[in-house]
């Protein structure tokens, strides 16, 4: 029985892999054969031994760092990923020949930049007719890189506010602008640090590279699997145990990995067929993994790529965004734990039986040797040093432990496949940063972030006039005109963040949204942090949101499940998320690091916040004592709404509602104990 124990618990990483490259877009490589096979490994692992080694002994200068990345990162895209009709000539190794000259040619026209860097102090503004070939060549082969890896959406919003950049003369009104020529336009996004070559793409051959190979080479050294044991010893033998075990074991290994797919697919190969195993739906236990995997991204120390952009745009320490993040993700969290805690109850399962559960003793001596690793780089970010000195360290600490740790040795093949693998990883990354850099570049150049905040703050202020009676009886703040401008410009922007999201990973969206929503928020009052966080919480959400929801296509199959009611079920798990950051746009106070922060705010809100997760996760399921009929579910999410709403007076009604309701829950539950009880 140890041996099936064993087996059960057991992360297969090479079948994780495999599952999340057929899942997830921009893991879909085509096949390569012969020597082109192993160059294309040389080169991805030299990109990673690249930015290991600049991490620690020094970053070279800006422009040419950037260029050596993203050089790498498009060629290897035009190689690795197929190009459908773009695709064309006889093939060498597998890469047809024509993809082979877009490889050659989007190479050559970023490292022509560094090149004639002394030149172009003197050409910045009047272009000659080489710098715009090669930008041209440059913009139209980054939104290729971008439709292969990552599918058209992207390319088309950036195609868009290309458009607007050029011809935004021919509008009128909020929206219009003075144009520019397309040799003024090129300049722009590709000569200058306002484009290409901007903060996305200096964040990600700075940061996220460095983290992303971090989270590869840590899971390969064990500590994933570290996690998940210690996560089942503290949560499996409880009702519901496997789920329990999804919810702590995803906190823990999003913390490393930062990816929603990553996420479910390696902690959720274990754990869902587990759920299923003592009664779980299929997809409900899909629904569960999927809810707490998106909580990778906004989980610290690590988050996701779209947290080391935030820091550059907002210009603070990381050490500051992850200390704002953490109230807010242990809500997640909170939220998915609470309901699948009774929706155990509701169905009455069991937890996992003590031979299913791995032993406390050899799990900690086995596995504490892979946290070391998560501490040195934790402890190198709060002491002050820069991310990616942290990250050096962290990876540094992975290897040297992973080759002498004689309970879960590393060899060179895991190292030299943890390398390969990580670049993987961060080329999609690195080809979005570089096309969602234009879409900066046009904000910055026509102004048109205060243009489209306008339009939106008017429409809010506008619905807000005309609703404002209704609403009389709001305690101040709420029912005002300012208090329902606020809300309705949250609610516009959170809209559409999930309609975005359905079709752009979390990091590009975040970005567009950055430069273009987040004002709106800060205009009305918001401080900064909060408006990025807000974005940022509702971009990921699409991550469970159908039609799309990726998260959920994975868990749906491993669960065997049906993907759109796996969707709906994780968003219902995953409600917190959509709850919470109304929260810390109304009382930033949540996110500890904002001027005016106080403990006694803090406590009220974050006290009144998850109390109102918790009825929430109650009403929603229809359990609490007993069963509960629909109307008490009803009179629960409305007092949980009134209890999470960053309010006292709104907070005291919430409570009176509840109350009532889960005493009668209660009484009932004694009644029909009682004539159990004398059979």
């Amino acid at each position: 029985m140890s041996e099936q124990r064993s087996s059960s618990t057991r992360l297969d990483l090479e079948a994780a892999e495999k599952l999340e490259r057929s899942i997830d877009g921009e893991l879909r490589f085509r096949p390569l054969s012969g020597w082109v096979a192993g160059a294309v490994s040389f080169v991805l692992v030299a990109l990673s031994v690249f930015h290991y080694y600049t991490a620690g002994f020094g970053i070279m200068t800006e422009h040419w760092h950037k260029a050596i990345h993203l050089a790498a990162v498009l060629g290897l895209i035009f190689l690795l990923f197929p190009g459908g009709l773009f695709s064309i000539g006889p093939r060498m190794g597998g890469v047809p020949l024509g993809d082979w000259v877009f490889a050659g040619a989007v190479v050559t026209a970023t490292l022509y930049l560094p090149l004639v860097f002394d030149e172009l102090t003197f050409r910045i503004g009047m272009p000659n007719t080489t710098d715009v070939v090669m930008g041209t060549i440059m913009i139209v082969l980054v939104l290729e890189a971008v439709r292969r890896a990552m599918g058209w959406v992207l390319p088309m919003i950036v195609g868009i506010f290309i458009l607007y950049g050029v011809f935004g003369n021919l509008l009128s009104g909020v929206l219009a602008h003075p144009g520019a020529d397309w040799a003024g336009f090129v300049n722009h996004v590709y000569m200058t640090g306002e484009g290409i070559f901007g903060i996305p793409a200096k964040v990600v051959s700075t940061f996220v590279f460095h983290f992303v190979l971090f989270g590869v080479i840590a899971t390969r050294m064990g500590l994933g699997q570290f996690f998940i044991d210690l996560a089942t010893i503290i949560a499996g033998r409880y009702p519901g145990g496997p789920a329990k075990v999804a919810v702590l074991s995803s906190a823990m290994f999003g913390s490393i990995s930062g990816s929603s797919i990553a996420n479910t697919v390696t902690t959720g190969s274990l754990t869902i067929p587990a759920m299923k195993r003592i009664g779980y739906k299929p997809h409900f236990a899909g629904g569960v993994e999927a809810a707490a995997s998106a909580g990778g991204q906004i989980t610290p120390p690590i988050m996701g790529a779209a947290a080391f952009v935030m820091i550059e745009f907002l210009e603070i320490p990381l050490t500051t965004l992850l200390l704002a993040a953490a109230v807010p993700a242990a809500m997640h969290f909170w939220g998915v734990f609470v309901q699948v805690h009774f929706e155990a109850k509701r169905l009455g399962l069991r937890g996992m039986e003590p031979d299913e559960l791995p032993k406390l003793w050899p799990t900690l001596r086995d596995g504490w040797p892979t946290v070391i690793p998560l501490v040195i780089l934790v402890w190198t970010i709060v002491s002050g040093y820069t991310p990616y000195l942290a990250a050096f360290y962290g990876i540094t600490a992975c290897v040297v432990i992973g080759f002498i740790n004689p309970r879960n040795r590393l060899t060179l093949k895991d190292l030299w496949i943890a390398l390969d693998t990580g670049a993987r990883y961060a080329i999609a990354v690195g080809a979005a940063a570089a096309a969602v850099g234009m879409v900066v570049g046009v904000v910055t150049l026509t102004g048109a972030g205060f243009r489209i905040s306008f339009i939106v703050t008017q429409a809010a202020a506008q619905t807000a006039a005309f609703f404002s009676p209704v609403f009389d009886f709001m305690p101040a703040g709420f029912g005002s005109i300012e208090g329902l401008t606020l809300f309705l410009t949250l609610l516009f922007i959170a809209i559409v963040c999930m309609l975005m999201g359905a079709g752009i990973p979390t990091t590009a969206l975040y970005i567009v949204l950055a430069a273009i929503a987040a004002p709106a928020i800060t205009q009305l009052g918001v401080p900064p942090i909060a408006a990025h966080l807000f974005v940022l919480y509702f971009g990921i959400l699409a991550d469970l949101t159908p039609p799309v929801c990726v998260s959920a296509y994975a868990a749906a199959g491993i669960a065997g499940a049906n993907p759109f009611r796996t969707g709906l079920t994780a968003f219902r798990l995953g409600i917190a998320k959509a709850t919470v950051p109304f929260v810390f746009a109304y009382a930033p106070v949540m996110l500890i690091v904002v001027d005016g922060f106080n403990w006694p705010d803090f406590l009220i809100v974050v006290t009144t916040c998850a109390t109102g997760v918790l009825l929430i996760g109650i009403g929603l399921t229809g359990y609490a004592f007993t069963h509960m009929g629909l109307l008490s579910q009803a009179l629960l999410v409305l007092s949980a709404l009134l209890m999470i709403a960053p309010n006292g007076p709104l907070a005291l009604v919430g409570a009176a509602i509840a109350a009532p309701v889960l005493m009668w829950n209660f009484l009932r539950s004694r009644r029909v104990r009682a004539p159990a009880l004398g059979e």
